[in-house]
């Protein structure tokens, strides 16, 4: 029996059973929780355990364009869908069930903006549930990696590194209406303890479009087996990230949030 794990962000206890008792009667074994609107405490990270078990076939998220216009739900919902997609790829299938009018997918945070939206009466909802469940997990190769790192206690990191194959001659993280107060090179993965940096650069200021960023940035050589990471304080709007070279092609990456 597929697993499905349901993120309501509204505390609708009549929805949520109504999704529960649907997603059973088409034989799915459906858990889920109601979401915690509290960044200070990264109550976000909750459900991360559940979600990224292998036996996890889709995440189900419930709620309307009213809870996804609050910032700090929107920053928490899309830390908690990089840290999936960090482990289960970002094929990963996620489902939105509006639960009240329509739900503007481009208007999603960056890791959100592939879901499925469908409304909570629409009668081929069952039917939808079943078949993502059941459809493989495709694999969706980039050119980079990115992690999220996180515990009230160390505070918020960020992972950043190329993909598969690829080579960074450095790597640079800027945040917008954020700040950042250390960073560090270290093994794929994991937290390093100490680093030694190559040319570190700190409070570089770039502009994207009307975006501008604050950015802290190494010259350490990356591969697929090394990272560079970031701890922001705050809750930025975006982050930029990409390899820092003194050549004019280097290659960036914008998460908006």
């Amino acid at each position: 029996m597929k697993k499905v794990w349901i993120t309501a962000l509204a505390h609708d206890e009549k929805n949520v059973q109504q999704i529960l008792s649907l997603s059973k009667r088409y034989g799915l074994d459906a858990n889920g929780h109601f979401w915690v609107d509290d960044l200070k405490n990264m109550a976000w990270l909750t459900p991360k355990e559940k979600m990224i078990d292998p036996e996890t076939a889709l995440w189900v998220i419930m709620g309307s364009q009213k809870e996804i216009g609050t910032d700090s739900i929107r920053y928490g919902l899309a830390l908690l869908a990089l840290s999936v997609q960090a482990r289960k790829g970002h094929g990963f299938h996620i489902i939105w069930i509006s639960t009240e009018g329509e739900v503007d997918v481009e208007k999603l945070p960056t890791p959100l903006q592939g879901v499925e939206v469908i409304g909570s009466s629409d009668p081929t909802l069952g039917a939808k549930l079943v078949a993502l469940a059941n459809t493989p997990v495709e694999k969706i190769d980039t050119e980079y990696r990115l992690d999220i790192h996180a515990n009230p206690g160390f505070g918020q990191w960020v992972e950043v590194g190329p993909g598969k194959g690829q080579k960074w001659d450095g790597a640079l993280l800027g945040v917008q209406d954020a700040e950042i107060d250390a960073h560090g090179v270290g093994s794929a993965g994991r937290l390093p303890q100490r680093s030694v940096l190559e040319y570190p650069v700190r409070g570089l200021k770039l502009k994207l479009g009307d975006r501008e960023y604050t950015a802290w940035a190494v010259q350490n050589a990356l591969d697929e087996t090394l990272s560079y990471y970031v701890r922001i304080k705050g809750k930025p709007v975006s982050i930029l990230f990409g390899s820092h070279t003194a050549e004019d092609n280097a290659q960036f990456y914008l998460i908006a949030f």
